[in-house]
């Protein structure tokens, strides 16, 4: 028998083992325990060896929630091959940019995006196996070959016939950020395990593990019934789904397509949700909104956790949620794709204080002053401002992408220690904790949506009316941040915000398209042209030059 490793497919079967006939996944009216998860983990990777894919092939899973996206990463461990997410907003040139740069050979899909694949399909030479999960869409899979998912799985075996696992082998999460195009995040499992996971302690009194072994003992006796609302394509869903299968509890997917408070809450109570997690105020305030008028529809007396990560949770929505649940405990996550769960906000935040929140210095967790290179750059001093910093269980680096691998992982002073830089603003306070500010970037966050102001300037230019333009962020009462863009017209030519997102809709995504649109006689630049952000913003919050 293998030896067992810090791998997550490894891992998953010590549970399955354990507790096989417990429930493990719910999404709609899709259920499934333990062990028939494992069956059909068992098929789909004895099918994907079938159709060719190998050891660290990469395959994608573009589809919206369902048990077949759990099905699928699970497959793709087992098998020891590399899953991929994708964003399912993407539209032509994104999807074209993220199959080619993540060298994908195979795609795991909902029915629907088969004409999305075909429209790109022709320029991605290594795209060779194509699985297509029904939906209920008549959209045509043949135009892309694709064969269909359960086909796939018939009549392969459920045998665990597969070879030893490695503790490095990996889980690529492609991430927004701040580059303009998405970086695939290159994560060994024995350190996304650790870094993002709690190494499987979060829901047991002792704490991570030690060994791989020891997994089973984490396994609580009563099940946490779990329920992430942001979508399965984003990292810190699909590392809470991971956390909850590795500790034997059941995981609720939000089955709708849109964000739906009142829906939300319906399979909440008919699941008996005890754990919800959101992203910021985006997801707070319409859950808050469906619960006025409603507090006696549903029995939520289940719930005791409101968790929140990747966006601002205000401390009001935080008091809203305590007093429509009375014995919740918020948790108020910091991380990124790059760094996984760097701590919770603990509570030592100052009246007035602007910051998102305080954490614990350590060892592995520090403000590093940036230098002009790698070189240069330190340790904070107390009182001093920099970059929030993580070492230990961090990512391998980007993929494919050397240089800003380099510019992201460094060793600071030169002691052989490499330290990830997340490009969050932060203060080393003389009582050796960090308070944190954010992204002290461009980089627009947007309800979760890591949004990069210059590709969205780029899809602006190509309007045939604007001549020049600007992407600034502005305040949101629900997202947090906007996208506000400050632009200057061509002569001749006149433009309507609707109009305008239209046109930019053909190239970016609608999450990135501008909320508010501001036309200006000539938009503020350095006299080197390099744009003057500060003045730009300065426009949009002044409310000038406002076009409806």
């Amino acid at each position: 028998m293998a030896d067992k490793h810090f791998n997550i497919g490894d891992m998953f079967e010590m549970v399955v083992d354990s507790v096989p006939e417990r429930e493990a996944l719910v999404c709609g009216d899709a259920r499934a325990t333990f062990a028939e998860l494992d069956q059909r983990a068992n098929q789909l990777a004895h099918s994907m060896k079938e159709k060719g894919v190998k050891v660290g092939d990469h395959v994608g899973l573009y589809m919206y929630n369902c048990n077949e996206y759990i099905e699928g990463m699970l497959a793709c461990f087992k098998l020891r091959a590399v899953p991929v997410n994708v964003n399912y907003r993407y539209v032509n040139e994104e999807l074209l940019y993220i199959f080619d740069n993540s060298d994908m050979v195979a795609c795991i899909h909902h029915r629907e995006f088969s004409s999305a694949i075909a429209e790109v399909g022709g320029q991605l030479s290594k795209l060779k196996t194509l699985i297509s999960v029904e939906d209920g869409s008549d959209a045509d899979f043949d135009i892309i070959g694709a064969v269909e998912y359960e086909s796939a799985l018939q009549g392969q075996s459920t045998a665990r016939d597969f070879g030893e696992r490695s503790d490095n082998d990996m889980f690529v999460l492609y991430t927004g950020g701040t580059t303009g195009m998405p970086k695939g995040v290159m994560w060994p499992h024995k350190n996304v395990f650790y870094a993002a996971m709690g190494g499987g302690g979060f829901f047991s009194p002792l704490g991570p593990i030690e060994k791989p072994e020891e997994i089973p003992s984490r396994i609580g006796e009563n099940q946490i019934i779990g329920m992430p609302l942001a979508p399965l394509m984003h990292g810190a869903s699909w590392w809470y789904a991971c956390i909850q299968i590795l500790c034997g509890n059941k995981l609720v997917l939000n089955p709708l397509r849109s964000f739906d408070g009142e829906g939300i809450w319906a399979v909440a109570a008919e699941e008996k949700v005890n754990s919800i997690q959101i992203v910021g105020d985006a997801m707070a305030i319409p859950l808050l909104d469906a619960l006025k008028g409603n507090e006696d529809r549903w029995d939520l007396s289940p719930v005791f956790n409101i968790g929140s990560g990747g966006a601002v949770f205000s401390p009001a929505k935080q008091d809203e949620f305590k007093a429509a649940f009375p014995n919740v405990f918020i948790t108020n996550a910091f991380g990124s794709s790059e760094s996984g769960n760097m701590g919770m906000d603990n509570g030592n935040k100052k009246e007035g204080d602007s910051s998102l929140g305080n954490v614990q210095r350590s060892e592995f967790m520090d403000v590093i002053i940036e230098g002009d290179s790698p070189e240069e750059c330190r340790h904070a001093k107390p009182g001093e401002q920099g970059i929030f910093a993580r070492s230990g269980y961090i990512p391998a680096g980007y993929y494919g992408d050397p240089v800003k691998t380099a510019k992201t992982f460094i060793d600071v002073e030169g002691k052989g220690k490499i330290w990830l830089l997340t490009g969050d603003a932060a203060t080393l306070e003389d009582d050796d904790t960090i308070t944190i500010f954010g992204r002290g970037s461009n980089c627009i966050n947007s309800g979760g949506e890591k949004i990069f102001p210059e590709e969205v300037e780029q899809a602006l230019k190509a309007h045939p009316g604007i001549f020049d333009a600007l992407v600034v962020d502005t305040p949101d009462p629900r997202f947090g941040s906007k996208v506000t863009a400050v632009v200057s017209i061509r002569e001749g030519f006149d433009v309507t915000l609707k109009g305008v997102q239209e046109e930019a809709r053909k190239l970016i995504a609608g999450y990135k398209l501008p909320r508010e649109l501001h036309v200006v006689a000539e938009i503020p630049r350095a006299p080197s042209g390099k744009p003057a952000y500060p003045k730009a913003k300065e426009i949009a919050l002044s409310g000038n030059f406002l076009v409806s």
